[in-house]
């Protein structure tokens, strides 16, 4: 049955293993309506789709079509779910996992679906925890070092191998004939809208965060030449005009309409980064407010009136967030994925029969020992970077640790010792904002992580300030259809459709100073791991890491 609902929009939110619709009421934010779609071929990390041949260590790509299917099975089932008319819908938008980008022919056409490169994994879209192009971006810093790139500060002085010019000079220099045959290296994020209005069209936010697009241009020639001479004219595959966050990026195609069960000609929002459009959702867009999307990662976005270089942050953008203010983000590689890998292999066949009797999962159980122990009592620190780090260290080929284990260490031991690692690096992320001069005020957190209580009162007492919560569980879906509504002039800005349709519980979570007191001491532990093995006191990680590749 039909009701009559106002307006809507809707927002698409591709993550990493699936894409969710959300039908949102344009008059106050209203959730009404929203579906999953789980990706067909997940996270392609050991052999491509149908093939036997084994990927190398890092690797992570994604299936283009996956993507569509959300397109096509989400969209009506969420429209379905909210019980409104495809009429009703002024606007819709996206956003993606980035740097997710993906080689392509000139009209669109993925290259793994072009006759004779479904075999070969370079012609596949690579994630954005495809980690595999480290030394590619290791070379690109050192270049910009040896050259005098002044963009090279506005990244904290790095270049993560997640970004679009390290994947690419991989593909050039182990696969050649794919890096000729891409005539567009393009942003999921961007390649989504292409299918939604059948235009190209590229977003302000990925160019300046992961194409490193500062000050009106990309690195130049000469400097690419530097790398290898065949990369100079790489740039020519992805410049494109760029469009301001919150503008219509054109009009919902025929084909797609028949697609998702939308009316043609609805308004099709710019593209956008998960995170970042999520400060909409979490009304964190004023100077000063530090939003944590936590998930399998962790990123970190803040506006700010003040122009700094932050050591290893993931950069500074103008306008990358919100018009008129620098958008800053800063990351963790691993979180919730770090927290899956103990349950996978710490936790002993007993412990997933104890949670079934209890109707608990094991996340849940191990959480609940975790939480009776005092701080300090299992006798262990940790250093969160199973996945690499991203801030501040920027170094992918960095590994995980724990210290002080012994025949007594059990596995809610280990489980809250790396909840705890993974607090300490966003305090190393957040006081390394205030020393460069960037002031953080208010945190606010979003994501999935957010459903484990114990979890976020760690991270309150490990940063001695209280929390805030973005009270909705679908941030980035709902942060697209707050930029959908901006696009389909709803809204006058940004801002003020944030104002409209944003959620924020303030001070959710506040420290008990008992146990800040505590994790101050176990903080600084943790700091003198982090400077030893990740600033050059002793390069273990990366010998391992070369033996083991």
């Amino acid at each position: 049955m039909t009701t009559d609902h106002p307006a809507v929009t809707v927002g698409v939110d591709f993550g990493t293993l699936s894409g969710r619709a959300l039908v949102v009421a344009v008059e106050d934010g209203r959730e009404l309506g929203t579906a999953v779609h789980e990706y067909t071929h997940g996270v392609v990390e050991s052999a491509l789709p149908g093939s036997g041949s084994r990927l190398p260590p890092d690797w992570a790509l994604q299936v283009p079509q996956d993507w569509r299917d959300v397109l096509r099975f989400a969209v009506p089932r969420a429209l379905a779910a909210a019980g409104v008319r495809p009429e009703q819908v002024v606007g819709i938008a996206t956003d993606f996992t980035a740097c997710t980008v993906l080689p392509a022919r000139s009209d669109g056409t993925p290259l793994s679906e072009v006759a004779g490169f479904a075999d070969r994994p370079h012609a596949y879209a690579k994630l954005w925890k495809h980690h595999a192009a480290q030394p590619e971006a290791d070379d690109i810093v050192r270049a910009a070092q040896e050259s005098g790139q002044e963009w090279l500060g506005r990244y904290g002085g790095r270049i993560s191998s997640e970004w679009q010019y390290a994947k690419a000079l991989q593909v050039l220099r182990e696969d050649p004939q794919v890096y000729a045959a891409a005539e567009r290296w393009i942003e999921a994020a961007d390649w989504i809208v292409w299918q939604l209005t059948g235009e190209e069209n590229r977003n302000l936010c990925t160019a300046g965060y992961k194409g490193i697009h500062q000050d009106g241009a990309y690195p130049g020639a000469d400097f690419l030449a530097l790398l290898r001479p065949d990369f100079a004219d790489f740039t020519a595959k992805l410049e494109f005009p760029l469009s301001q966050l919150g503008t219509p990026a054109g009009k919902l195609s025929a084909q797609a309409a028949a697609l998702t069960g939308l009316r043609e000609g609805t308004v099709v929002a710019v593209g956008n980064v998960d995170a970042h459009v999520t400060s909409a959702a979490a009304r964190a867009l004023e100077p000063g407010h530090m939003l944590a999307i936590m998930g399998t990662s962790t990123c970190h976005i803040m506006n700010s009136d003040v122009l700094a270089e932050v050591p290893g942050m993931c950069g500074v953008v103008r306008d990358g967030v919100v018009p008129g203010l620098w958008g800053y983000e800063a990351g963790q590689s691993g979180v919730g994925d770090i927290l899956a890998w103990a349950v996978r292999t710490s936790a002993p066949h007993e412990y997933a029969a104890e949670a079934r009797r209890e109707g608990v999962s094991v996340h849940e159980l191990l959480t609940r020992k975790a939480a009776a122990q005092p701080v300090g009592g299992h006798g262990l620190v940790a250093l969160d970077w199973h996945s690499g780090n991203r801030s501040v260290l920027v170094d992918h080929h960095l590994s995980g640790l724990i210290l002080g284990l012994t025949l007594d260490t059990r596995p809610e031991d280990i489980y809250r010792a790396l909840i705890e690692a993974t607090a300490y690096g966003t305090r190393m992320i957040v006081e390394t904002f205030e020393a460069s001069g960037v002031a953080v005020e208010q945190f606010t957190a979003a994501g999935g992580l957010l459903k484990n209580a114990f979890l976020m009162q760690t991270y309150a007492d490990v940063l001695g300030r209280p929390i805030n919560l973005l009270a909705s569980e679908q941030g980035p879906a709902l942060g697209a259809a707050i930029h959908a509504a901006v696009a389909a002039g709803a809204y006058p800005d940004i801002r003020s459709a944030s104002a409209a349709m944003g959620r924020i519980e303030r001070d959710a979570y506040t420290p008990d100073l008992e146990r800040s007191a505590a994790y101050d001491r176990l903080y600084a532990e943790y700091r003198t791991l982090h400077d030893h093995f990740g600033r050059g006191g002793n390069d273990v990680m990366h010998r391992l890491r070369a033996l083991r590749t």
